[in-house]
C-alpha cells in the first residue's frame, strides 16, 4: 500500500473517532521500523480490530469489503487461480461469472497494481471485480477452502462414504461435508437467483427446492438419514434451539457469496415426516430497485408519483404473498427525499435494512403490535410513516388517523384488487366516513416472468416456456426475471362521496375508469402485446378466466 494511502487510511479513522492521534504516531513509528503496512501495524498494536480496518480501507478505495469469516468460495472460481498464487498475493478467489468474463477476488490490498497485473497475466482473459478483506481473513479463508472440494456433487460424495477433507490448512469443522454441503446450496441458491430455498423431508428422503421467479424447482433429493446433521446445522446457523423440534420456529443468519452480504429468515414447521425449514433469501442488492425499473407501466407510474407527491394521506398497496408489495414500498421510499424528511417504518419483520430510515420490528413478546407501534412512531416527529401490513381495525384506524394529522403514509393490505381493499376495510370495521380524504390511492399488483431473452427468440409466437434445455440464462424454463402487472387506483371527493353512500362494486369501477383507472387484465395484456410475457404465464399468475379480448 502507497504511503499517500496510508495516510489517508489514518486520517479516515482519526475522523471516525476509532483512533487518537498518539495511537496513530506510534503506529507510524512502528511502520517505519518494521515496515509493512499501516493497517498490519494497527491491527498487531491491537488499537483498530481487522474488521474496522477493512471497512475503513474500502470506504477510501470504493470499493465494497467482504467478511470471509461468513463467506462461501465458487468452486469454479478457485480452480482458475493455484492455492501458490492466492497465498503469495494474498487474494480468495470469490466468484466467476463465466457469461461476462468477470473474476471476483477478495484482496487484503486492492491498491497493489503489481499483484494485479500479476494475477492478470496468470489467470485466463477476464476482468478482475475486487473486494476488501482483512490480511488475517484472506489467509485463513484460503487455507479453509483450497483442496476441500466445494461443488455439491463432490460434497455430497463424501457425505455418503463419510469422509472429511481437513484440507491441508486448519480448516476446523468446515471439512465436515454437511458443513460444506449447506454452504453450497446457500451459495447456488443465491447464485440461481432464488427467493425461497425450501428443504422438505419425505417418508424416504429430503426434496430440496428453489423458488425462482416465483415458481418452485426441485434441485435436489437426498436420503433422508443426512436430514438431522443438515437440520441441526441449519438451526445453528440461523440461532434457533436445536433441542426443540415439536414446535414451529424462526431465525435469521447471514452469509457472503461473491462479496455480497445476503440475509436468510429461516422458519421451521414440525410435519409428518420431520421438521419442514424454508429460508428466504433477503439480497438487498438484487431486490431494492428504483420505481422505474419495477416494471409498472407509463400511465400508472405516472399516476402513483402523483400519489406519492401528496404531502399526506395514505397509499395502500395490495396483492397476495409473493407478490412485490415490500419491494415497491422500499421503491417508493427510495424515490423520497430522506435528507429533508423523518422516515419511519413498521414491519413484521424488517427485511432489509434502509439507509437514513428509521425501521421498527414488531415484537409482540413486547407487546409491540402495529396498532400501538404508529401511536409511539407519532411520538417521533414522522413525516412519512410505513406500516408492514394492515390486519385489523384497530391497526387501519391508526393508519387513518395519522394520514389524517398530516402524516404521508405507506402500507399493505392483503386484497386481490384496487377495487376489492375498499369492502375489506369495511370488513375489517373501517366507516366509509373515515377514509374520506384520507384515503389518496390503493396500487394492486402481481409479478409475471418475463420471456428469457436469450432462448426466445427461437421460440414461434406466444409459447409459454422454451424447449430448449441447453440455454444456461434461464435453465430451460423459457422465463428469466420478474416484471409487474398493476393497477393504480386514485381517490378523489367524488369518489369519496360514493364510498360514503356503499355503492356498489359496479358504480365504483365505473367511476374509477371515468378517472383513468386500467385493470389487472388491461396492463396484462400490454406486457403481451410487447412481447414480454405469455398468455400462460399470465393466466397462471391471476387465474384461467382472465380474457385476452
Amino acid at each position: 500500500m502507497n504511503s499517500t494511502l496510508d495516510m489517508s487510511l489514518g486520517q479516515a479513522l482519526l475522523q471516525r473517532g476509532c483512533l487518537s492521534a498518539d495511537q496513530l504516531r506510534i503506529a507510524q513509528q512502528e511502520q517505519r521500523r518494521l515496515g509493512g503496512r499501516l493497517a498490519e501495524r494497527l491491527a498487531t498494536l491491537g488499537f483498530v480490530s481487522e474488521a474496522l480496518l477493512r471497512d475503513a480501507l474500502a470506504e477510501r478505495l470504493g470499493e465494497q469489503s467482504v467478511a470471509l469469516a461468513d463467506a462461501y468460495a465458487d468452486p469454479a472460481a478457485l480452480a482458475l487461480l493455484p492455492k501458490s498464487l492466492a497465498r503469495q498475493h494474498q487474494v480468495l478467489p470469490l466468484a466467476w461469472d463465466q457469461d461476462n468474463c468477470i473474476l471476483t477476488l477478495a484482496m487484503a490490498n486492492p491498491a497493489d497494481l503489481l499483484a494485479l497485473d500479476q494475477l492478470r497475466r496468470a489467470l485466463p482473459p477476464c476482468r478482475i471485480a475486487t473486494r476488501v478483506a482483512s490480511a488475517a481473513d484472506v489467509q485463513q479463508a484460503i487455507d479453509r477452502c483450497y483442496g476441500i472440494d466445494l461443488s455439491i456433487d463432490g460434497i455430497l460424495e463424501a457425505l455418503e462414504t463419510g469422509a472429511t477433507q481437513p484440507g491441508d490448512g486448519d480448516a476446523g469443522s468446515y471439512g465436515e461435508p454437511v458443513v460444506r454441503l449447506i454452504d453450497a446450496l446457500l451459495g447456488d441458491a443465491v447464485a440461481r437467483g432464488a427467493s425461497d430455498l425450501h428443504f422438505e423431508p419425505e417418508a424416504g428422503f429430503v426434496r430440496i427446492r428453489y423458488r425462482i421467479d416465483g415458481v418452485l424447482r426441485q434441485v435436489r433429493a437426498l436420503h433422508q438419514a443426512h436430514w438431522p446433521a443438515m437440520s441441526v446445522r441449519l438451526k445453528v446457523m440461523a440461532g434457533m434451539d436445536i433441542a426443540e423440534t415439536r414446535a414451529p420456529q424462526d431465525g435469521r443468519l447471514s452469509r457472503s457469496f461473491a462479496g455480497r452480504h445476503i440475509d436468510f429468515r429461516a422458519a421451521i414447521q414440525p410435519t409428518t415426516w420431520g421438521e419442514n425449514l424454508v429460508l428466504r433469501i433477503l439480497d438487498r442488492h438484487s431486490t431494492l430497485l428504483p420505481l422505474a425499473q419495477l416494471g409498472f407501466s407509463s400511465s400508472n407510474l405516472a399516476a402513483l408519483r402523483r400519489l406519492i407527491a401528496r404531502p399526506e394521506g395514505l397509499i395502500l398497496v395490495t396483492g397476495p404473498t409473493g407478490s412485490g408489495k415490500t419491494t415497491t414500498l422500499y421503491s417508493i421510499l427510495g424515490e423520497l427525499d430522506r435528507e429533508a424528511l423523518n422516515i419511519m417504518t413498521l414491519e413484521d419483520p424488517v427485511e432489509y435494512p434502509l439507509p437514513h430510515i428509521r425501521q421498527t420490528s414488531i415484537n409482540e413478546v413486547a407487546k409491540l403490535d402495529f396498532a400501538s407501534g404508529i401511536r409511539s412512531l407519532l411520538r417521533q416527529d414522522p413525516d412519512v410513516i410505513l406500516v408492514g401490513e394492515i390486519r385489523d381495525r384497530d391497526t387501519a384506524e391508526m393508519a387513518l388517523r395519522a394520514a389524517m394529522t398530516g402524516h404521508q403514509v405507506y402500507a399493505t393490505l392483503h386484497a386481490n384488487g384496487a377495487l376489492g381493499a375498499l369492502p375489506r376495510l369495511f370488513e375489517l370495521g373501517v366507516p366509509p366516513e373515515l377514509l374520506a380524504g384520507n384515503l389518496l390511492g390503493i396500487v394492486a399488483q402481481r409479478l409475471v416472468r418475463r420471456h428469457c431473452p436469450a432462448c426466445h427468440g427461437r421460440v414461434p409466437g406466444d409459447t409459454p416456456a422454451a424447449p430448449y434445455g441447453d440455454c444456461r440464462c434461464c435453465a430451460g424454463s423459457g422465463y428469466r426475471g420478474r416484471t409487474v402487472i398493476a393497477e393504480v387506483l386514485s381517490l378523489d371527493a367524488a369518489f369519496d362521496e360514493l364510498l360514503a353512500r356503499r355503492a356498489s362494486p359496479c358504480a365504483l369501477l365505473e367511476a374509477a375508469r371515468q378517472r383513468g383507472f386500467a385493470t389487472l387484465h388491461e396492463d396484462a395484456r400490454r406486457l403481451i402485446h410487447d412481447g414480454v410475457t405469455s398468455s400462460t404465464e399470465i393466466a397462471r399468475v391471476i387465474g384461467p378466466d382472465w380474457s385476452e379480448s
